[in-house]
């Protein structure tokens, strides 16, 4: 019976030779995410904690990432809580404030391999996708249970397969391309289902893939997974990954998909997302002039280094406008460093930017740059809707590093030029 990612990994993980959609498994993951709600999880399951532990050391990938550093008493001790947690069970996989982001974390770090099972308590554990494992989504719940038990269930998704062709022309960009994708489906399009992109996806990096497989969940699905290839088994080999310590898994080239669509990336345009939904896509020519009190580059959907290259490109020698705040918050310390030393952090400090700690912040509206009333921001995040930067009366709209770099310097949405 030919199988689909998904069900080829969840057959896998929960031992059996098959599986269909809608199908519930008992199933073993390889890894667990958390970042700072550890301490909210593991304070449902205290007492079971000092009866028996956790299940295993190397499961949890812990990271305190989304207020970051601390600022306030009651952070500081969720923060200190999770400390404690982690040294009395030996937990190797914890990475402090001023690491990264977790989901750059994951990625990053080679967490999460080919064929893996990745769970996490945050809904954009589906980044992870990007390297070909099935990662996603769970409640604290599921996570508080998982620590204890090292299994959890999961109902097998339906499939939509995506074919790419073409290749993305600057100035459109991997955000351009998920943005416009979910303006299509809609953002409930995908609702627990995998999403497999197929066709030219060699002509994409794994930080494209990152940023594609990031706003997945924007669209409702568990996974927007590529397939393991030439690409990622190169960026394993760059981490040190032997290709032995993975088993890849893919789709038979004659599984059944619930739909299918094709998208030629050399069409797709720099577009936007206007307030208050993901998937209210639009192109930026048809907006051109919408002013912007705050300009925000970071979140885990758009900070590597690879983004930062293409903003210095667009933002060297010039000047944030004086009608607008640019800040920037690099997805790791990793990328902080490199861009250190290629000169991009100068170059932006120049050109007039705030450059911030690595952390989630602004994005959730927790901490740095949260927005006022009646404040418009344009963010290369992955949510726009009401409050989401700590603002119900606020406006958020989405875009890619370029679009967001060009707007920056005139102060109102702008096409960024190639």
């Amino acid at each position: 019976m030919p199988l689909t990612f998904a069900e080829k990994v969840l057959a896998r993980k929960a031992g059996l030779k098959t599986v269909v959609p809608g199908q519930i498994v008992t199933v073993k993951p390889d890894h667990l995410l958390t970042h700072d709600n550890t301490s909210a999880i593991i304070g449902k399951i205290g007492a079971e904690l000092d009866q028996y532990g956790i299940v295993d050391p190397e499961l949890p990938i812990v990271v305190l990432d989304h207020v970051t550093p601390a600022p306030d008493e009651k952070t500081a001790a969720g923060h200190k809580k999770v400390r404690e947690f982690v040294k009395r069970f030996g937990i190797r996989h914890f990475y402090d404030v001023g690491f990264g982001i977790c989901h750059q974390v994951v990625v990053q770090e080679a967490l999460a391999l080919p064929g893996t099972l990745i769970l996490g308590s945050d809904s954009h554990t589906c980044s992870a996708s990007a390297l070909s494992a099935f990662s996603t989504g769970i409640d604290r719940t599921e996570a508080a249970a998982l620590l204890l038990t090292g299994e959890t269930w999961l109902r097998v998704p339906s499939s939509i397969k995506i074919t790419l062709k073409g290749k993305l022309k600057p100035p459109a960009y991997a955000k351009d391309l998920i943005l416009t994708i979910i303006g299509d489906i809609g953002a409930d399009g995908a609702t627990y289902q995998s999403v497999e992109f197929h066709g030219n996806v060699a002509s994409l990096s794994v930080s494209e893939r990152f940023t594609i497989s990031n706003m997945g969940i924007e669209m409702g699905a568990k996974v927007a997974v590529f397939p393991p290839d030439q690409v990622t088994f190169e960026y394993l080999d760059s981490k040190g990954i032997p290709r032995t310590a993975y088993e890849p898994a893919w789709a038979d080239p004659d599984a059944n998909y619930e739909r299918e669509l094709e998208y030629d990336m050399s069409k797709i345009e720099p577009v936007v997302a206007l307030p208050h939904s993901v998937d209210k896509v639009a192109p930026v020519r048809d907006h051109v002039g919408i002013p912007f009190d705050q300009c925000f580059f970071g979140s885990c959907t758009n900070a590597r280094i690879d983004d930062m290259r293409i903003v210095a490109k667009i933002m060297e020698g010039k000047k944030v406008a004086s009608s607008t705040r640019f800040l920037v918050i690099p997805a790791s310390k990793a990328v902080f460093e490199q861009a250190l030393k290629e000169g991009i952090i100068s170059l932006l400090s120049e050109a007039g930017a705030v450059i911030a700690p690595t952390g989630c912040g602004p994005c959730m509206g927790a901490h740095l740059g949260v927005l006022a009333p009646g404040e418009k921001c344009l963010s290369t995040a992955n949510r726009n809707f009401k409050g989401r930067m700590g603002c119900k009366e606020a406006e958020i709209y989405l875009a890619s590093p370029a679009t967001v770099a060009a707007s920056a310097l005139t102060g109102v949405l702008t096409v960024p030029e190639v």
